[in-house]
């Protein structure tokens, strides 16, 4: 495998992640709807003309990649990954505002808790990948565990008590109190500040935690989703690191509409659903990749129209 590429991504993807907190949004202020739907539509519009340069690496062989696929399938696999990845985002984005709510964090501040928990969930789920290809590499029964795992997930996604889930009651508080003081007030947009001559953590810190604590949960839905789409571990990487990419923007676009698309999470049901049959059924049968596209398109325009002509109805 040709270090270049990887190289070439990482190049890439740091300085989007420089442009983005250096330049765009260098000062802490609050995101409206309007223009986080406007930075959304830019950062799919960024992936999707990475996704080009992954076309190409692959059909033409740059930097001597010569990694199986042709460009087409190999660009099927990375968009149907992303969008499987960032539509799978929409149930993290209701923990995360329950997280914001619980800890007080004002909407000017909560664009660089998501920005830096970016970047522990990148190394998070680079690990994760890292270790559900090693477990798929090596035995092949674990297409059935990992399709089992969606099943359940999307069983678990049927139930709505997200409303139920207390911050105050998780063990990452508890654990995070033993390890050094935790102040009961925010200082700006500092993680950190000096209570009674002592250094200790402000909710925004602890805000940060639990975002890259709910990251790894829900990742235990998405990665083996993934799998299903296409075991490259690159395309896996790439496609899971530019959809996080836009996951700052997404939520402030969807915390501002969460009553509008309803039915959203039903579609999501249905995608986890038959994403989970085509990674039980990949050691038997091959469901094309431009399918698999077409099918998570439909799913997620037949929940966002049916929420549409809902709330038009109402």
């Amino acid at each position: 495998m040709n270090s270049f590429v990887w190289l070439g991504f990482f190049l890439i993807y740091l300085a989007l992640l420089a442009l983005d907190l250096v330049v765009l949004h260098r000062e802490a202020r609050v995101m409206h709807v309007r223009q986080a739907l406007g930075w959304t539509l830019v950062w799919v519009l960024v992936a999707l003309s990475f996704s080009g340069i992954v076309y190409a690496v692959y059909e033409y062989d740059w930097f001597g990649w010569a990694q199986p696929g042709s460009g087409r399938e190999v660009w099927y696999q990375f968009v149907s990954g992303y969008l499987l990845e960032w539509s799978l985002s929409v149930d993290n984005i209701f923990v995360m505002a329950l997280i914001f709510s619980y800890l007080k964090i004002p909407p000017a501040l909560q664009y660089r808790v998501l920005f830096w928990g970016i970047i522990g969930a990148i190394v998070l789920r680079g690990a994760m990948i890292a270790l559900g290809a090693a477990l798929i590499h090596s035995f092949e029964w674990m297409f059935y565990v990992f399709g089992a795992v969606l099943l359940v997930s999307a069983a678990r996604m049927l139930r709505t008590d997200e409303e139920e889930y207390d911050p105050a009651k998780s063990m990452l508080v508890r654990l995070a109190r033993k390890i050094f003081p935790i102040a009961d007030h925010l200082d700006g947009a500092h993680f950190f500040t000096r209570v009674d001559g002592r250094s200790a953590a402000t909710p925004l810190f602890v805000a940060l935690l639990f975002i890259d604590f709910a990251d790894v949960v829900f990742a235990v839905d998405s990665i083996p989703a993934i799998f299903a789409v296409t075991q490259d571990s690159f395309l896996v990487f790439t496609s899971n690191a530019f959809a996080i990419l836009g996951l700052r923007s997404l939520y402030f676009a969807i915390a501002g509409m969460m009553t509008l698309f309803r039915y959203l999470r039903i579609s999501l049901v249905f995608i986890l659903g038959f994403i989970a049959i085509k990674l039980i059924s990949t050691p038997h049968v091959k469901i094309p990749d431009s399918l698999s596209l077409a099918i998570i398109l439909g799913m997620l325009g037949i929940g966002i129209l049916a929420s549409l002509m809902s709330q038009s109805k109402r």
